[in-house]
Protein backbone atom coordinates (compact mmCIF):
# COMPACT_ATOMS: atom_id res chain seq x y z
CA UNK A 1 0.00 0.00 0.00
CA UNK A 2 2.86 2.26 0.99
CA UNK A 3 4.10 1.64 -2.46
CA UNK A 4 1.37 2.88 -4.43
CA UNK A 5 0.77 5.76 -2.50
CA UNK A 6 4.47 6.78 -3.46
CA UNK A 7 3.96 5.83 -6.49
CA UNK A 8 0.59 7.82 -6.79
CA UNK A 9 1.85 11.00 -5.90
CA UNK A 10 5.37 11.03 -7.86
CA UNK A 11 3.00 10.07 -11.47
CA UNK A 12 0.95 13.54 -9.97
CA UNK A 13 4.16 15.15 -9.74
CA UNK A 14 6.52 14.77 -12.84
CA UNK A 15 6.37 15.87 -16.63
CA UNK A 16 6.95 11.77 -17.14
CA UNK A 17 4.76 9.42 -15.16
CA UNK A 18 5.46 6.33 -17.56
CA UNK A 19 8.93 6.91 -16.16
CA UNK A 20 8.08 6.50 -12.48
CA UNK A 21 9.44 3.18 -10.94
CA UNK A 22 8.72 2.49 -7.47
CA UNK A 23 10.65 -0.91 -5.68
CA UNK A 24 10.18 -1.77 -2.25
CA UNK A 25 13.82 -3.82 -0.53
CA UNK A 26 14.72 -4.68 2.58
CA UNK A 27 17.01 -2.29 4.09
CA UNK A 28 19.57 -2.11 7.61
CA UNK A 29 16.51 -0.54 9.42
CA UNK A 30 13.31 -2.25 7.97
CA UNK A 31 11.57 -1.76 4.60
CA UNK A 32 12.75 1.58 2.24
CA UNK A 33 10.94 2.14 -1.09
CA UNK A 34 13.12 3.10 -4.09
CA UNK A 35 11.76 5.97 -6.44
CA UNK A 36 13.53 6.52 -9.87
CA UNK A 37 12.24 9.23 -12.18
CA UNK A 38 13.22 10.86 -15.28
CA UNK A 39 16.10 12.73 -15.35
CA UNK A 40 14.27 15.96 -15.79
CA UNK A 41 11.76 15.08 -13.36
CA UNK A 42 14.15 15.18 -10.19
CA UNK A 43 14.03 18.40 -9.33
CA UNK A 44 10.02 18.45 -9.40
CA UNK A 45 9.96 15.35 -7.04
CA UNK A 46 12.65 16.47 -4.39
CA UNK A 47 11.17 20.31 -4.56
CA UNK A 48 12.68 23.47 -3.19
CA UNK A 49 15.12 22.96 -0.59
CA UNK A 50 13.33 19.09 -0.62
CA UNK A 51 10.14 20.58 1.24
CA UNK A 52 8.28 17.91 -0.88
CA UNK A 53 10.81 14.92 -0.38
CA UNK A 54 10.19 15.47 3.19
CA UNK A 55 6.47 16.11 3.02
CA UNK A 56 6.34 12.50 0.88
CA UNK A 57 8.62 11.40 3.65
CA UNK A 58 6.10 12.86 6.40
CA UNK A 59 3.15 11.03 4.43
CA UNK A 60 5.03 7.69 4.08
CA UNK A 61 5.50 7.51 7.83
CA UNK A 62 1.90 8.16 8.46
CA UNK A 63 0.32 6.06 6.18
CA UNK A 64 3.11 3.24 7.59
CA UNK A 65 2.68 4.12 11.07
CA UNK A 66 -0.97 3.31 11.06
CA UNK A 67 0.41 -0.60 10.52
CA UNK A 68 2.80 -0.36 12.96
CA UNK A 69 5.71 -0.22 10.41
CA UNK A 70 8.63 1.73 9.53
CA UNK A 71 9.43 2.80 6.02
CA UNK A 72 12.24 4.79 4.44
CA UNK A 73 12.33 6.73 1.38
CA UNK A 74 15.47 6.52 -1.11
CA UNK A 75 15.12 9.16 -4.63
CA UNK A 76 17.15 7.17 -6.84
CA UNK A 77 19.17 9.13 -10.13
Amino acid sequence: MEKDLIEYIAKSLVDDPSAVEVQEVEGERGPVIELKVAQNDIGKVIGKYGRIAKAMRTVLSASAGKNGQRYSLDILD
